[in-house]
């Protein structure tokens, strides 16, 4: 008995050594209107005889590297006595200490002026931070718990909203640095609206000074239809760590249109106010971002767990995690009548001709196209890319693929809504981090071997093109291109190329290039009041033309094939006088219906 009395004592006192609070951070705004904030941040616990400490290089959502150490300077150290250390500078982005006394105390001047889903933003109206671009980090006390103390100005009517969980004041606590990092905080006059479901709170925090009370309640109905559709598609939301999920919206004109996912909560941004538009056009980027509370949060692609703040985090399956959400963000706004029917299916005209126009699909497939993210997830680089040409966005690609996979699962009484609750059931609930092979062996799970193998062999590990046309007409939606008039494959503003051609494009094929200003065709001058569209207007396909442009100065001409456009249509079949038949009413009423 004493022996296991000795045990489970013991026991006890492992928990407590490795979960105990080893991070403790106070963030203080004196200094907000030059966008300052001073932390100090006392680090205990510490093991290792020299201790590295640092800012983290990426934040949860994003894929590229962000340098946040730039932000961050007047660096002190000091031993729990007081004792100053000397640091060493082993990177851009870290520090290290020696002969310590298994605590130090940093303290350090945040600059933060950048207000959107990723960064920190701190002036005379809010402190908008994103934690990964506003703490400091032990890397070794990573499993321990972690508190931070908001240190509110007394002068402004501040009020503190995060997931962390609250202890006391404006004391806050995370069980580990992972979740401390996925945790965005706004302090700021705002006002909160809120509502129950399932026993659970789904919550409003909205920083928008110019918008009344009337025009936030409105916004919130529409955030309220959203949340109880995209439950629908899933049959439940998921167990939110402590109760309660929170939309921190930030509709201020000094910040930046962004949105980012978090395990309970999403920063939602906005220059628009919902006094002047908002109400309509930010309500794209909330439903967006909370279908991630299930896909990516919970149904997590292996390739991203544990997610890594050191370096670039690259993910195959971000067709599915991103594209598929996009796909259902606009799909429920309709659903919950925030859209109608018609705006839904024209809205699609854009995207689908962007992903299907474009020569990307010659050299990447979707999963490769989700590798790219690294280098366009917000991501900065100097030197000309040849993007016009080689990449289509994964949150568009992958949302033209959730459209013809939904489609293509209705031909057969199913319905993509079902799959995505089979992956939610099989992947999300359990937490157990999926692969690529893993939604194509659920997929055959739900469909069937034939149709799962043949969608991921031809639109997945190729990038061949659904037949979208029979998929349309099905729910009553008609598909046509327009190969009337004519396209040069390039934009074009005064005359000049504000791109690189599109390959085999009219003037790709001519040999002309990004930059190069058009001066005549034929013998028609360009001037700037004219837009070369309607001056093209006279010409068919497989015309040549005679161009006469400008090239670093100096004057050239070149013959150029006229090329046919190929965008496509997509509208409405039904008319007055046509309505649709019985069967297509009902398949599109059961995709695009209230559920």
């Amino acid at each position: 008995m004493q022996k296991f009395q000795f045990s489970f004592l013991l026991i006890l006192f492992s928990i407590f050594v490795n979960a105990q609070v080893s991070s403790n951070y106070v963030i203080s705004f004196k200094n907000a209107v030059h966008h300052e904030a001073n932390i100090e941040v006392t680090f205990t616990d510490l093991k290792s005889s020299s201790v590295t400490f640092m800012m983290a290089r990426s934040s949860p959502g994003r894929y590229a590297i962000h340098e946040f150490a730039k932000n961050v300077y007047n660096v002190k150290v000091t031993d729990s006595k007081g004792n100053l250390l000397k640091t060493t500078r082993p990177n851009p982005y870290s520090w290290e200490v020696t002969g310590h006394d298994g605590t130090i105390e940093v303290s350090y001047t945040l600059f933060a002026n950048h207000g959107d889903g990723t960064y920190a933003q701190i002036d005379e109206t809010h402190a908008h931070l994103n934690m990964p671009a506003t703490f400091m980090y032990v890397p070794e006390l990573s499993e321990n718990e972690i508190e931070v103390t908001f240190n509110i100005p007394e002068n402004l009517d501040w009020k503190i909203a995060t997931q962390l969980k609250h202890l006391e004041a404006n004391t806050y606590y995370a069980k580990n640095f992972q979740y401390f990092m996925d945790s965005p905080t706004e302090i700021a006059d705002f006002r909160t609206r809120d509502f129950q479901v399932d026993g659970q709170t789904v919550k409003l925090v909205i920083h928008d000074e110019a918008a009344s009370d009337d025009e936030i309640n409105r916004y919130f109905e529409n955030i309220k239809a959203t949340v109880l559709q995209q439950k629908a598609v899933y049959g439940e939301l998921p167990s939110y760590d402590y109760g309660e999920y929170t939309f921190l919206a930030c509709y201020m004109p000094n910040a930046s249109g962004d949105g980012m996912e978090h395990r309970n909560s999403t920063y939602v941004v906005s220059t628009r106010s919902l006094a002047n538009g908002g109400i309509e056009q930010n309500i794209g980027t909330v439903s967006h971002e909370f279908f991630h509370c299930w896909n990516v949060e919970r149904i997590r692609p292996k390739s991203l767990e544990p997610f890594n703040f050191t370096e670039a985090n690259m993910s195959g399956e971000l067709w599915f995690a991103e594209g598929f959400t996009s796909y259902y963000d606009d799909l429920t706004l309709c659903r919950a009548g925030v859209i109608t029917q018609e705006d839904y299916i024209t809205g699609l005209i854009g995207t689908f001709n962007y992903v299907w126009n474009s020569p990307g699909r010659d050299f990447f497939n979707p999963i490769e196209m989700s590798y790219q993210a690294p280098f366009v997830d917000a991501a900065k680089s100097v030197d000309e890319t040849n993007r016009e040409n080689t990449f289509i966005s994964y949150y568009s690609y992958g949302s033209m693929l959730g459209l013809a996979l939904d489609l293509s699962l209705r031909e057969k009484g199913l319905n993509l809504d079902d799959y995505m609750k089979l992956v939610w059931e099989t992947y999300g609930k359990t937490q157990t981090f999926y692969t690529i092979e893993n939604l194509n062996e659920t997929l055959n799970t739900y469909a069937g071997k034939e149709f799962g193998n043949h969608f991921f062999n031809n639109y997945i590990y190729k990038s061949e093109m659904p037949d979208y046309k029979r998929l349309f007409k099905m729910v009553g939606v008609d598909l046509t291109t327009n190969s009337e008039q004519v396209d040069l494959g390039v934009n074009i503003r005064y005359g000049k190329l504000l791109g690189n051609p599109k390959k085999n494009s009219s003037v790709y094929n001519a040999g002309l290039q990004k930059g190069d200003k058009i001066l005549k065709v034929d013998s028609k001058e360009l001037t700037e009041s004219m837009n070369i569209n309607d001056l093209l207007n006279s010409y068919k396909a497989n015309d040549e033309v005679e161009v006469v442009f400008e090239r670093f100065g100096e004057t050239k001409t070149t013959k150029v094939t006229l090329l046919e456009a190929t965008s496509y249509n997509i509208s409405v079949l039904e008319t007055p006088l046509k309505p649709l038949d019985k069967k297509q009413k009902t398949k599109r009423d059961n995709w695009l219906g209230k559920k």
